[in-house]
């Protein structure tokens, strides 16, 4: 299998799939495709079209078989590799998970928005500015905590589901994003976010990142080039 992704220090999408492939043990190729600047024949729009019609990363691409979109990869997975337990076994909680993996999916629009993943920089003054002056974005952030706060309680941790699932790749680019901008969060929520930090896969993803030294201005709204 091949997973297609963007830069690693700022792509959030292809950071959930590659998160859920390795800490898995699922063995895959990365196949990473620089980020420029998404017009229509720019060479990373060209490039993504030959493996997907929907121009984006990530993609999966399984014995020529390519799978587009974070969930539709991340329910693949689960059928095509069901030793992996990539969903919790019992019912409702792989209900549950599935619900709070789709609500990342489609909300928290404004936090994507104003705290933008770049694992390599340290904003602690921009994330305090950005949620005493954005509602909507202490809105986003209240309701991860709350819904981190039950499911860690529900299920005893330290996982949201106990043990890695799908719910923590989908997750890990929002505890990057809460370090990123240093985003107060309780005890219980910090203990959670130490713990998706030291995953192997994430520890891996992390230092893929800051390995990449390749800043790209349309990405970087709070900072110049030095």
């Amino acid at each position: 299998m091949q997973l297609y992704i963007g830069n690693k220090n700022y792509s959030s999408w292809s950071m959930r799939p590659w998160v859920l492939l390795e800490q898995a043990t699922i063995a895959f190729e990365e196949v990473k495709i620089r980020f420029d600047a998404f017009t229509p024949d720019s060479k990373f729009k060209t490039e993504v079209a030959r493996h997907s019609p929907a121009g984006r990363v990530p993609v999966l691409v399984d014995d020529g078989f390519a799978v587009w979109d974070t969930l539709a990869i991340a329910e693949y997975l689960a059928e095509r590799f069901p030793d992996r337990h990539l969903w919790p076994g019992d019912r409702q909680a792989r209900a549950r998970a599935r619900s709070v993996c789709a609500e990342m999916h489609a909300g928290f629009t404004a936090l994507r928005s104003h705290f933008g993943m770049n694992i390599e920089a340290s904003l602690p003054e921009v994330g305090q500015r950005i949620l005493r002056e954005h509602a909507e974005v202490k809105a986003d952030v209240d309701r991860l905590v709350e819904m981190w706060s039950e499911l860690l309680r529900a299920h005893g941790g330290p996982l949201l589901f106990g043990r890695f699932s799908i719910a923590d790749a989908f997750f890990a680019p929002v505890v990057k994003r809460f370090v990123t901008y240093a985003v107060p969060v309780p005890p219980a929520v910090a203990a959670y976010i130490k713990q998706v930090q030291e995953l192997p896969a994430v520890v891996a993803w992390t230092r893929g990142a800051l390995a990449e030294h390749d800043f790209l201005d349309f990405e970087e709204p709070y900072r110049k080039a030095c």
